[in-house]
């Protein structure tokens, strides 16, 4: 078990988020706002993922990229929690929405309980 976060594993293509940000559902836990999108690609993990931090709420940048850094941190360490219980490809873009900095610890606890909706919730729409 790799906890990576590679290249081939990052939502970066503008056509593809603007194609998630149409048609995809979405999941709320604060301050983490999920939008996901069952779509088969070719990379060998189940997610493609991508991070944001809107400006109007975050102001400076220095705060934001440290933010961006703590999500791809926390999802790193957690995604195989996500990756054994979904069967199709999906893909992910996860923002988020405080209007400040959280603790790394309670931004852990708000994106597992975030994970645990969605996996609720995809486990509802498959039956």
């Amino acid at each position: 078990m790799k906890y990576t976060l590679g290249k081939e594993e990052k939502l970066k293509s503008k056509k593809q988020i603007e194609h998630l940000f149409l048609n995809g559902n979405r999941v709320k836990n604060f301050p983490f706002h999920l939008i996901y999108f069952e779509e088969k690609h070719y990379a060998e993990f189940p997610i493609k993922i991508a991070f944001s931090v809107p400006k109007r709420n975050i102001k400076l940048a220095v705060n934001r990229n440290r933010i961006k850094r703590l999500m791809r941190e926390i999802y790193r360490l957690n995604k195989y929690k996500i990756s054994e219980n979904i069967s199709e490809k999906y893909k992910f873009m996860i923002i988020y929405m405080a209007k400040e900095e959280m603790n790394y610890k309670s931004m852990e606890l708000s994106f597992l309980k975030l994970i645990e909706k969605f996996q609720t919730k995809i486990n509802v729409d498959e039956k």
